[in-house]
């Protein structure tokens, strides 16, 4: 139990972190940029061209509920970085991957390219349904109030800047605001399971972490 507390804990951490230096740096702190290689176009990436063609959120493919692309310069001495967090359909691992940003390229293909995205948390049973039909009955039976009705809890969930303030990037309040370049906020819920059950009871136990990661750099 306690193994598995500290892989998500300093999971949960590193992904709040990565958030809270997102858009570093922007366009606005050079007087005139190389390329956009060289600047964070926004807190994140999410196909090529962006942010000519913004996405809605919740109808991108990312940033999405289980996938997300972090820009920013995490001073590695490779200027910014695509970071991206994925956790995949039909597995309950949580993927870390970083690559250099590439000017005008598909961030979505550079991270997916092979040997990026590698192994951060494991034993995430945000999905359900990830799991062989017989643990997963078993996690809804003893958890009901964490997966009402066996549905898949959200890993993360965006937040976005109106003139009104910060808003749920779906709901009503943010609409014409609900793009990735606008993300303000994220807030990260990472369930994991122990690899065996309790000893004495039998139970599978599993354990719920939370997390808010705030962009502290100002939007191009």
């Amino acid at each position: 139990m306690s193994g598995a507390f500290q892989e998500a804990r300093l999971g949960i951490d590193q992904v709040v972190r990565d958030i809270n230096i997102s858009g570093y740096p922007s366009r606005n702190m050079f007087s005139k940029p190389f390329d956009s290689a060289s600047y964070a176009v926004g807190p994140m990436a999410w196909n090529p061209g962006y942010p000519n063609a913004d996405c809605q959120i919740g109808a991108c493919t990312t940033p999405g509920d289980y996938d997300v692309i972090v820009e920013t310069d995490i001073g590695d001495g490779n200027g910014v970085s695509w970071i991206r967090y994925r956790l995949p359909a039909s597995e309950t691992t949580l993927y870390r991957g970083v690559v250099p940003k590439t000017a005008g390229a598909d961030p979505i293909a550079a991270t997916s390219a092979a040997g990026v995205m590698v192994p951060l948390v494991s034993n995430v049973v945000n999905n359900p349904a990830a799991l062989p039909a017989g643990v997963q009955a078993q996690l809804i039976a003893q958890y009901p109030a964490l997966f009402p009705a066996g549905a898949p809890i959200p890993l993360l969930q965006y937040s976005c800047e109106t003139p009104t303030g910060s808003q749920p990037c779906t709901s009503g309040a943010a609409t014409g605001y609900n793009a990735p370049r606008f993300v303000s906020d994220v807030d990260v819920t990472l369930i994991v399971m122990t690899q065996t059950p309790d000893m004495q009871t039998q139970q599978l136990k599993v354990m719920e972490l939370s997390g808010r990661g705030h962009r502290s750099n100002p939007n191009n």
